[in-house]
């Protein structure tokens, strides 16, 4: 099985509506959990063994695809996102509402919301909060 990547890609690099293997998605996600690794610490954090070697492989194809960059440091060759986390959520989540909820953010919240069994005070709080600023931006 096969995953689209959801990490929009920088300006010239290969699009991303290409396979997305899920060990390179969880490469990604090693990344995005740590902000930067070395090769050796990717591996160290997979679920599965693989040598060095397949786990540099993989993270150059995804340097090849725009979603993963390198930069040197003293601690040798580290590889971190390309595209901050936030704007790679954002895309995500953008292309679920897109599909999954004919573009209706509304939707999307509802099904959101109908999937958590139990919200405590605290969490209703934090959404009414979040409604209201949204509110008060869509009035300015």
């Amino acid at each position: 099985m096969h995953y689209s990547c959801s990490v929009p890609c920088r300006p010239g690099a290969r699009p991303c509506s290409s396979p997305f293997p899920p060990r390179e998605r969880q490469i990604v996600d090693v990344l995005y959990a740590n902000g930067q690794a070395t090769v050796a610490e990717v591996r160290e954090a997979l679920d599965v063994e693989l040598s060095e070697q397949a786990v540099r492989a993989m993270l150059t194809r995804l340097e090849a695809k725009g979603v993963v960059k390198r930069k040197a440091s003293a601690r040798g060759q580290l590889f971190l996102p390309a595209v901050p986390k936030a704007a790679a959520t954002r895309s995500a989540l953008d292309k679920v509402v897109k599909v999954f909820f004919d573009g209706s953010p509304t939707s999307a919240a509802s099904a959101l919301l109908g999937m958590s069994e139990s919200l405590d005070e605290a969490q209703l709080d934090e959404l009414q909060k979040m409604i209201e600023q949204a509110r008060k931006g869509a009035r300015s």
